[in-house]
């Protein structure tokens, strides 16, 4: 089977990678102009000239991330199987109608309005209550297009910094943790839930992510399972797909999904039986899916900016490194290690010990460490 990925980087690339030992052959269809998975075919194509030749190389098509034109899924759709789907694709590159998703499912969600001017911004600043969140409603990701107001009287900058027609503002979540939920829907219906991850993320950037996530009630997991599914089966999904929420006193509140294998899922490569991306691949290509139970305790630390001392890395017998391919340049996803222990006193201690090796990691700090 020929699979065809709309876009070539590290997440492509940790696709093909699952994807050959099955026996499939990949081909990229860039339009960025700068791609990096670093192998199987590469169709390079900023102006759309090339997308049938595309089409002629593949059986399937699926995407690594969710900024493509919903213009050129609709039209691959409608002449090869395309999972996940192109609504999914539409709901997930606009924050507001993903909010009026959940909240038709009964997914709770912070309280949230829509501004389209400065003013309006400050309007709703005043009647949500400082702080709030505002966020274009479509194009951001890592932090991106967002802005922090303390008072209504910071909305002519924040307006200014966000650059969009209009935004999405969301009153501030007093949460415990940040948690997320990976899950896979397979051609038939039958749904795989990974244990839920905590992530910790500095400058608006995932920086850590711990699975299982330590501590977390089984009817927590139960309810972002419940969450979850609603959307895997009210959107008709194949493939892979991530919730992140926030963790509160009161219960879980979802602040949005990826419909994509995700940076948060990166531990189940050594971590989990199946992985992420291999289940994606089972899923979109009609095989049955893989077990999702994990080998143990993990914690996955992102490379951003700067490789880091690699030898001392592989030096580490607990330690694996991923390599995306990629230059060093500030803010960039490089790579990441996936640090595996038998219990979380033992994680703590190996993820601050890889950690040092990685120029600019943040301290690791989570529940673990919170705890004393």
């Amino acid at each position: 089977m020929r699979i065809g990925v709309l876009g070539a980087g590290q997440l492509g690339r940790m696709l093909a990678l699952a994807g050959y030992p099955l026996a499939k052959n990949f081909v990229f269809y860039d339009m960025s102009g700068s791609p990096s998975a670093g192998l199987g075919e590469v169709i390079i194509d900023r102006d759309g000239r090339y997308l049938d030749d595309f089409l002629s190389r593949v059986d399937r098509v699926t995407y690594e991330f969710e900024h493509l034109p919903v213009e050129v899924a609709e039209k691959l759709a409608q002449q090869r199987p395309m999972h996940p789907s192109p609504r999914a694709l539409q709901v997930c590159q606009n924050r507001e109608a993903e909010k009026t998703l959940f909240g038709r499912l009964g997914i709770p969600t912070p309280q949230w309005r829509i501004a389209d001017s400065a003013e309006a911004l400050a309007d709703v600043a005043r009647e949500l209550g400082c702080p709030v969140v505002a966020k274009s409603i479509t194009e951001g990701y890592d932090g991106k297009g967002q802005a922090v107001l303390r008072t209504p009287e910071d909305a002519a900058e924040a307006w200014r910094v966000i650059g969009h027609p209009r935004v999405i503002v969301e009153q501030f979540v007093h949460f415990t943790r940040e948690v997320s939920i990976i899950a896979v829907r397979a051609e038939d219906g039958d749904v795989a839930f990974y244990p839920m991850a905590e992530n910790v993320h500095h400058e608006g950037i995932l920086r850590y992510s711990i699975a299982p996530a330590p501590g977390l009630s089984p009817q927590v997991q139960q309810e972002a399972e419940r969450y979850i599914r609603a959307l895997l089966n009210d959107m008709d999904y194949v493939g892979v797909l991530t919730l992140e929420l926030f963790e509160t006193e009161h219960g879980l509140l979802a602040n949005e999904m990826a419909p994509r294998v995700h940076n948060s899922g990166h531990w189940t490569l050594e971590g989990a039986m199946t992985s992420q991306f291999e289940n994606h691949i089972r899923a979109i290509s009609g095989h049955p899916l893989g077990n999702v139970d994990p080998r143990g305790l993990s914690c996955m630390i992102n490379i951003i900016g700067e490789h880091g001392d690699t030898d001392r890395i592989l030096a580490l017998p607990y330690a694996h490194l991923h390599l995306y391919n990629k230059a060093e340049r500030p803010g960039r996803k490089l790579g990441h290690v996936n640090i595996l222990a038998d219990s979380y006193e033992e994680l703590v201690w190996r993820v601050r010990n890889c950690a040092q090796f990685l120029p600019g990691s943040p301290e690791f700090k989570s529940s673990l460490t919170a705890r004393g």
